[in-house]
């Protein structure tokens, strides 16, 4: 349907990948640092929101991606 190449795809799959597997990583992170301090603290709320921060920029990344591959199909 959309005719992508080889290199397209990689880089999509790559980009997904990339996405799911900061997610795993971010929901580890989490979930250790609630077994550590249950409570709120300042350091592990800082902690987590770096976690977060770095699936953001993935997903930024991963949509780039997307629209530079098919933005120019649809042009």
């Amino acid at each position: 349907f959309m005719h992508i190449t080889a290199t397209e795809w990689l880089f999509q799959i790559l980009a997904i990948g990339l996405v799911m597997s900061l997610e795993g990583i971010n929901t580890a992170v989490e979930k250790i640092a609630d077994f550590i301090h249950p409570d709120y603290h300042e350091r592990i709320g800082f902690i987590k929101d770096i976690a977060a921060g770095a699936v953001f920029f993935a997903a930024l990344t991963a949509i780039l991606i997307g629209l530079i591959i098919y933005v120019p199909k649809f042009l």
